[in-house]
């Protein structure tokens, strides 16, 4: 399916897919004289919750982005992030207001397969990115959002023969859904940033908890206060340390797994997440999950890591064939928690 904005009407597109037919809902919802729509949460940190977005935020995030990305009318998109969630919703209301000629493909691990022609705009969740490699040169912007991008990959993208040739930007980006979608990004290619750097009109301060809080007034009436623990720098960039409920207790040290998986991920191309067991002992237990195969080379790897601290190396290492996640992409960790500890 082709949509181009500036030509829009609804009443001939025809939705051929369960996915096309969600997308032509969400259209007729927008279009529609309602002053909200409903989004879905991904449950990546809690139950799956539905609430509902006034249009207005909705198109103020979408300028921010689209401003910053410099988009312009009649560019070319790629949608291929479902539209029950706020990543898909975002990526379509942009291309409303920018009035942007939308590819729209299915949502899949492999997004690109089929792309034969250079987009000026994609969004795509890392699992994504990781299979379309060897099409990055097409896409002249690409933000990266869903799950954290990992070393590795990280790796993998500056290393694209390609992608060194082009003048494309690639970007990590932060945000959730209460946000609609991103309020920061950090640059991967051309240049590789260490920071976020949150949008115009948006403030960052921490919490006594050493917490995020945002307040970005043009998307969220109120103060947002996140559970992402952070290194703020220059009032305006900050550093992703971890989620505070995902902060493991052993033995009275606090130890944050997602900067220990990013050590990890350096290291192994395999997805790796650690986390905090019940022990009498300790309290918890860190240990160390890998997804795939066990072999000699990966554990011989693991255990060269050079980890800061003694205490962050894992008491075990679990291999297993496949770590869950949520449906755009995410580890869940509670899930994840309750087949090792059932196990």
């Amino acid at each position: 399916m082709h949509i181009d904005f500036k030509n829009l009407n609804i009443n001939n597109l025809s939705s051929q897919t369960d996915f096309e037919y969600k997308l032509k809902n969400f259209l007729e919802e927008w279009f529609s004289n309602g002053e909200t729509v409903k989004v879905q949460t991904s449950g990546s940190t809690g139950i799956p919750k539905v609430f509902e977005i006034e249009k207005k935020k909705m198109i103020n995030s979408a300028v921010m982005t689209c401003d910053f990305l410099g988009l312009k009318e009649g560019n070319k998109a790629l949608l291929c992030l479902p539209v029950d969630y706020i990543s898909g919703k975002m990526m379509v209301v942009r291309s409303i207001q920018r009035k942007l000629k939308l590819i729209v493909t299915e949502p899949s691990l492999k997004p690109t397969e089929y792309l034969d022609q250079e987009v000026d705009f994609c969004a795509m969740t890392p699992l994504q990115v990781e299979n379309s490699l060897d099409k990055l040169h097409l896409i002249k912007n690409l933000i990266i959002g869903g799950a954290a991008v990992s070393e590795n990959l990280k790796e993998k993208i500056l290393n694209t023969e390609l992608l060194s040739r082009t003048s494309n930007r690639i970007f990590e980006t932060y945000g959730m859904s209460e946000t609609l979608s991103h309020i920061a990004l950090k640059q991967i290619i051309p240049k590789p940033e260490e920071y976020f750097t949150a949008f115009e009109n948006v403030s960052i301060t921490t919490d006594e908890r050493g917490c995020l809080e945002i307040w970005a007034p043009n998307v969220n009436a109120e103060v947002l206060k996140t559970n992402d623990l952070v290194e703020i720098k220059n009032g305006k960039q900050f550093k992703f340390l971890g989620r505070i409920d995902n902060v493991i207790n052993s033995g009275g040290a606090k130890i944050f797994p997602e900067t220990l998986e990013a050590l990890v991920k350096k290291e192994i191309p395999n997805e790796a997440v650690f986390l905090g067991i019940e022990d009498d002992r300790l309290g918890q237990k860190l240990i160390l999950i890998i997804e795939g195969e066990e072999s000699a080379d990966l554990s011989e790897k693991v255990l060269k890591i050079p980890f800061e601290k003694s205490f962050h190396k894992p008491k075990e290492v679990i291999f297993t064939e496949k770590i869950p996640r949520t449906p755009n992409g995410k580890v869940n960790r509670i899930e994840l928690h309750k087949i090792i500890t059932q196990s």
